[in-house]
């Protein structure tokens, strides 16, 4: 996401520029976001209809998952300490360029093999736009209004989260799969003209540096951070990138019906992460418990009460609910860990977080290859059950974090 760790280069002042178009530019630099963190997650909905089309198994289809979250969990600190030096203005336009070209590829793929080329694209983009992007805010407008660019350019993240599964398999479900991935190049494209128009040059004017990450592994609150990171996105992960298989051969609804499934999950999506970002700067803690205690119940309740199509649509809100509330708390989490460096804090949330996707992904196929839908879903509820249990230690611990209000 943000740079790793940062020095100044130099003092070059920023141009003079209209306020409008500052925002503009962070206007762009979300949708960029956006566009990225819909295309990650878009095979979610459409899971089962690509692994037809490619005769591979649902479990082996889910490395259109595993792929960019691991790939960009090594590009984040490597692409932002390779390109120190470069405009960042050129590197997001570059980036945009590979994710339009790998969606563009998706949609063409003769072959598996060539969807997961586009996929290894797609996590390079995730990246290296993230780690230069979202710490942008502060030289696109003026210094009063930094924090409210950071939470435009932020609000990318739930928005894609909750809404690209459904809005990908809907189209996917009306024009088919591959005119998903199309759309996405659209989108895609559209963000890097106007990125071209509305960004200005950015010189370097930091230099990145990786020390400082191994410092953070010192404290116990960057441990609990990772832990419960961790533990929560792949029960996450690991059961939701099936869901799709579980409506089919458990609650046994058609297309439509599961795109309205997943619309319906999306908006809870959205109100979740309303309600968990008012709370997680204060209670970082309790949000990221209650968040867990959410999922935990609505994956190990479906293999039950998720054979009827009442019950499935009832846990999937009490689902993304839960989840909506997850990426904003344990962003939070990693920045009460090191206050004091919330770049690093930031990149070490996002490598975090997309291995863990990865790891998730291929987990959770595997078991499902192995044994069925309900199985996959009472592992990630048991999973998501210890991520509570650990959250509930650090206050067993009453471990604080440094310079900040603690919770109850």
């Amino acid at each position: 996401m943000s740079p790793t760790v940062t020095a100044a280069v130099d003092d070059a002042p920023l141009p003079t520029r209209s306020p409008l178009i500052g925002w503009l530019a962070v206007v762009s630099v979300m949708l960029g976001i956006f566009a990225i963190v819909t295309t990650e997650i878009l095979p979610i909905g459409l899971l089962t209809s690509i692994g037809s089309s490619f005769t591979v198994s649902d479990g082996v289809a889910g490395l259109m998952m595993t792929m960019p979250g691991l790939l960009a969990a090594v590009s984040a600190p490597l692409v932002t300490v390779a390109t120190a030096r470069v405009d960042r203005r050129l590197m997001l336009c570059v980036f945009m360029l590979l994710l339009a070209l790998a969606n563009f590829l998706a949609a063409a793929a003769s072959d598996y093999g060539l969807m997961l080329i586009s996929r290894v694209m797609v996590g390079v983009t995730i990246g290296g736009f993230w780690s230069i992007g979202a710490g942008l805010a502060e030289r696109l407008v003026p210094p009063a209004s930094v924090s409210r660019a950071t939470a435009v350019i932020f609000s990318a993240v739930p928005l894609g989260s909750v809404l690209g599964v459904p809005t990908g398999t809907l189209i996917g479900g009306l024009a088919g799969w591959r005119t998903a991935f199309t759309a996405m190049g659209a989108l895609t494209v559209g963000v890097l003209v106007m990125l071209l128009l509305v960004v200005p040059p950015l010189p370097p004017v930091q230099a990145t540096r990786l020390s400082i990450l191994r410092g953070m592994f010192r404290s116990s609150n960057t441990r609990f951070a990772l832990l419960l990171t961790f533990l929560i996105v792949l029960a996450h992960f690991g059961t939701y990138t099936y869901v799709t298989p579980f409506l089919e051969q458990v609650t046994h609804a058609d297309g439509s019906l599961i795109t309205t499934f997943l619309l319906i999950y999306g908006a809870a999506g959205i109100l979740g992460n309303f309600l968990g970002g008012t709370r997680a700067a204060q209670y970082p803690r309790t949000v990221f418990g209650l968040a867990a205690g959410l999922i935990a119940a609505a994956t190990l309740l479906l293999p039950m009460v998720g054979r009827w199509e009442a019950g499935a649509v009832a846990l999937l809100i009490v689902w993304g609910v839960g989840y909506g509330a997850v990426p904003v708390a344990s962003q939070t989490w990693f920045s009460k860990a090191a206050p004091s460096v919330p770049e690093a804090a930031s990149v070490l949330f996002t490598a975090s977080f997309q291995a863990t996707i990865s790891i998730g992904a291929f987990l959770g196929g595997v078991v499902l290859d192995r044994t069925s839908p309900s199985a996959v879903m009472v592992l990630g509820g048991c999973t998501a059950v210890f991520m509570a249990l650990a959250a509930g230690a650090h206050f067993a611990r009453r471990l604080t974090w440094p310079a900040s209000a603690e919770d109850a």
